[in-house]
């Protein structure tokens, strides 16, 4: 190749290849070679031992010829014998091998004497050195151990040329751009209060002249929190897929490690990476992981490392720099009050449940990509759902498309979408065979609920009444408010205890004892009561003050209880004041049931007869 000029702008510079063979690789090649020539002669040998049995074994099939070959090795017995296989059609003789250990010092022949066998009949009987190799074994082993060496130049050339594949500070978050990130607002349904704050971000990244000419400051961080579910991670998408700019991804346990200081290294490294490709959006999902409360045993010494390094690169964040950072929590409250000053997470913004006009502008997105047969309505479902995040009802939907789709069906029907709504509330469909004493008794269980709610001021509508095992229970009646509701009050909550209350205590009047299908009703009914006393004050006796510091979840997406901060005294009073509200509420429920027995049997017989009833069907039976 002809050589360029000096002043040349394209001149190309060859390096000279590199030694593979040198001092260093040698010597690895050679510890190599050694641990696999010891590994090599451990399998070996195994193979050639075959399977451990006993000496008796070993002796027995001595004496009855029972083998074509005894090889003995130091203190082993070596025994083969022939068999022949039948594969496929085809005989094939193969050798079976089995091996005994003798106690040292001991004379095999001696032991076969003992044992009755004539040494001068032994066949084949010959000693054998305990190392055997060959020379095809040899040139396998060298062939393996140049394998070896030639793997690890590889890895070290590719460190050495910046590949850093054992570099544990680097940041593992995913960039997306453009079409990759593939979401916009129009993909986020309802949640419209939300997306107007977050349009200010959007509005920012696009044209951040028109705010700092005016003076502002646009905020550096914006923390959603919310229940798992209600689209904090598919906001953040948008606002990248809105905006048209860098997105990164990642979450508050890719910063831990084992290694003390891969956390922080790697915040560095996601904060370098941000900065080359602002403007963007840096999305830290589930950032409690590392950003809870220091100096508790929330926190660990290593993820207080992580925590600073996220504070300091937050401060170090330029207002021309415009790199935005968004987060996700579904509990704020664990947060360090460092990360949520002014100058980080300027924003907490509160990404709520959809009432009924989102979930049914939510339901519509996902339905998009789905065929529904014509009678199909998505505000009937809407209005059951109740509670339900964005994913729980893409679930929903995606339920109701499988069922369709085992039903060899191309469109999705209204009795799909109602048994994909009591499957993802209650659970799937049980066809366990049960007693008819087990019936009716389930059926006077759901029908004590339902007419103890039909007739209790304040208590939510039936929906349905069924007998029919779903997951864990053995029969379900579901309430569905007539409009949802921010808030509750205190007759509303008495009366969703009295209603958990009504089967058990149908079971007492008609049964004479109760039985463990209550378990549920015992769990729903406390809760309620252990939240009116201790955290919204609906106590006479104990009054307008919270009780604990509300840090443990219940299954009604409540919070009470964690640590405890009154007098044994008040702990006392508190559980008094639980249990009595719970009696009260069994005492009008068994007034109720006793003053409607007609109209229980009525419903009884009729759940018998369909094991479920509808809302339109119960208020028929009932009114009759």
């Amino acid at each position: 190749m002809p050589q360029q000029e000096k002043n040349s702008p394209n001149i190309v510079k060859f390096k000279p290849e590199s030694k593979v063979f040198n001092l260093t690789n040698l010597l690895i090649s050679l510890i190599i070679f050694a641990v696999v020539f010891t590994c090599w002669s451990f399998f070996l040998g195994a193979q050639a031992r075959g399977k451990e049995v006993s000496l008796s074994a070993i002796v027995s099939d001595i004496s009855r010829g029972d083998y074509s070959k005894v090889a003995i090795k130091d203190e082993m017995v070596i025994l083969s014998k022939e068999a022949i296989q039948n594969v496929g059609g085809t005989e094939i003789k193969t050798t079976q091998r089995s091996f005994a250990l003798v106690q040292p010092g001991t004379d095999f022949y001696s032991v076969l004497a003992d044992a009755g066998v004539d040494i001068k009949t032994l066949k084949n009987d010959f000693y054998q050195p305990s190392f055997q190799i060959s020379i095809a074994d040899i040139i396998w082993m060298i062939l393996l151990s140049v394998g070896l060496v030639m793997m690890y130049n590889m890895i070290r050339g590719m460190q050495q040329s910046g590949g850093k594949l054992m570099d544990f500070g680097q940041s593992k978050a995913r960039l997306l751009f453009g079409k990759k990130v593939g979401v916009t607002f129009d993909s986020v349904a309802g949640i419209e209060d939300v997306k107007e704050e977050l349009i200010e971000i959007v509005d920012f990244l696009k044209s951040p002249k028109k705010y700092t000419d005016a003076g502002a400051r646009i905020p550096k961080g914006v923390l959603l929190a919310g229940a798992p579910g209600t689209g904090k991670t598919l906001l953040a998408k948008a606002v990248a897929g809105e905006a048209k700019v860098p997105f990164f991804h990642t979450s508050g346990s890719e910063f831990e490690e084992m290694l003390v200081g891969a956390g922080a290294s790697r915040v560095r490294d996601l904060f370098q990476k941000a900065r080359r490709a602002a403007p963007c959006i840096v999305f830290i999902d589930e950032i409690d992981a590392v950003a809870k409360k220091r100096g508790t045993v929330l926190h660990s010494g290593a993820g207080e490392q992580t925590l600073n390094q996220i504070l300091v690169e937050m401060d170090g964040l330029e207002d021309r720099e415009n790199v935005i950072v968004l987060a996700a929590t579904n509990r704020p409250d664990v947060l360090d009050p460092a990360i949520l000053r002014p100058g980080r997470f300027d924003r907490t913004i509160t990404v709520r449940m959809p009432d009924f006009h989102e979930r049914l502008d939510i339901l519509k997105v996902h339905a998009v990509n789905k065929k529904f047969a014509e009678k199909t309505n998505l505000e009937i479902v809407a209005k059951k759902t109740v509670g339900y995040s964005g994913a729980d009802l893409e679930n929903l939907l995606n339920e109701a498309a499988i069922m369709a789709a085992k039903e060899n069906k191309k469109e999705i029907t209204q009795s799909h979408l109602l048994e994909s709504y009591l499957k993802v509330k209650l659970g799937r469909q049980l066809k366990n065979k049960r007693t008819e004493e087990d019936l009716k008794r389930v059926a006077y269980h759901e029908a004590g609920h339902a007419v103890v709610a039909k007739f209790t001021e304040g208590s939510s509508p039936v929906e349905l009444v069924s007998m029919i095992s779903r997951g864990m229970s053995g029969g379900v009646t579901v309430y569905v408010p007539e409009e949802d509701r921010s808030n509750e009050t205190k007759t509303q909550l008495f009366a969703a205890i009295q209603s958990s209350v009504g089967g058990k205590i149908a079971e007492e009047i008609w049964f004479g004892e109760m039985s463990n299908g209550a378990a549920s009703d015992i769990e729903h009914a406390t809760d309620i009561a252990k939240l009116m006393v201790r955290r919204w004050g609906m106590s006479e006796k104990l009054g307008f003050v919270k009780y604990g510091n509300m840090e443990e979840t219940t299954h009604l997406g409540y919070s009470y209880g964690g640590d405890r901060d009154y007098s044994d005294k008040t702990a006392e009073l508190i559980d008094n004041e639980i249990k009595s509200i719970i009696d009260l509420a069994q005492k009008n429920a068994r007034k109720i049931l006793s003053d409607h027995k007609v109209d229980v049997d009525k419903l009884v017989a009729k759940l018998m007869e369909k094991e479920e009833l509808s809302r339109e069907e119960f208020n028929r039976v009932i009114e009759k």
